[in-house]
């Protein structure tokens, strides 16, 4: 699972803010619910709700802090059926490899009965995957994030909680990526083939945590590394660089293999992707993921 297109971000700030891609910049894809990026312009998620049984969409930016405009989101939710609001698009905050999905049963949630879904002691804004249906899809982008030669990928998935099944993010040729919980108490890994699980991360992960993923050819002849909570949890060098290939479909919510447990049954809060080795600062990074969060001590 690799990346292509890394467009090159200047480490700016703008009126005093500093995000974590102005740090550690050249992401070929970032999704979160703040601000990543000084230089950023757009939005956060672009969001659904229906009124009277009647669609309606707006795009929710971030204040001036980098944070959510959640009250700008609970004023479109005010008058919602049931006061839910849905994730049409997660923005891309790198490049233009936004994450959609078109189908409105199948959008992620984001206001629940008229409260913004949060997570953790910091009760940070969170996207509700609810295990049956929802998922957002980059397969329209996907040249952008995975394709080419590259022999790095790095991976961060911040503030992911409540799992217990399905697929946090997903590719296949043939069959399936990373992260893939088949219960509530570990995860198994897979690396960017899919065909072989490198081991299962021994973490809580009913509760909020930080997965990290690293792949490094030049190790072993390649070496793939599984991160909890800043923790190593597993390494493993047997598949090589020989398998790597492009994937057809990637998905954030759902194991492309299928079935009722293929999808996410969880929060998450920003997903990062790198097409370069970012081991040296993986720490640093989950260091601003974790301080923003407050996910671990």
């Amino acid at each position: 699972m690799l990346g292509l297109g890394l467009g090159l971000q200047r480490s700016t700030r703008v009126n005093g803010f500093t995000g974590l891609l102005d740090l550690y910049p050249n992401a070929s894809a970032a999704y979160s619910l703040r601000k990543l990026r000084a230089a950023y312009s757009g939005s956060a998620v672009r969001v659904r709700k229906e009124v009277s049984l009647v669609s309606s969409e707006t795009d929710i930016g971030f204040l001036g802090d980098g944070t959510l405009d959640t009250a700008s989101l609970l004023a479109f939710a005010s008058d919602a059926d049931s006061g839910d609001v849905f994730v049409v698009t997660w923005y891309d905050q790198s490049l233009s490899n936004d994450a959609t999905q078109g189908i409105g049963a199948n959008q992620p949630k984001i206001v629940s009965s008229g409260a913004v879904i949060t997570e953790g002691t910091s009760a940070k804004p969170a996207v509700l995957f609810d295990g049956s249906s929802s998922y957002l899809d980059l397969s329209g982008s996907i040249s952008n994030v995975f394709t080419g030669n590259s022999v790095y990928y790095s991976f961060e998935v911040a503030a992911v909680s409540a799992l217990s099944k399905g697929g946090i993010l997903c590719a296949n040729t043939a069959y399936r990526g990373f992260f893939n919980p088949p219960s509530y108490d570990y995860a198994d890994f897979h690396n960017p083939n899919g065909l072989t699980v490198i081991n299962s991360l021994n973490v809580d992960i009913t509760n909020q945590f930080i997965f990290s993923s690293l792949f490094d050819a030049n190790v072993n002849g390649g070496t793939y590394s599984l991160y909890g909570n800043s923790a190593l949890e597993t390494t493993d060098t047997s598949e090589g660089t020989s398998n790597l290939d492009t994937p057809t479909s990637v998905h954030i919510g759902r194991d492309p293999s299928g079935g009722a447990s293929a999808y996410l049954d969880g929060k998450i809060q920003e997903v990062i992707f790198y097409k370069q080795d970012k081991g040296s600062e993986r720490a640093d990074i989950e260091t601003n993921i974790n301080t923003f969060y407050s996910i671990y001590p």
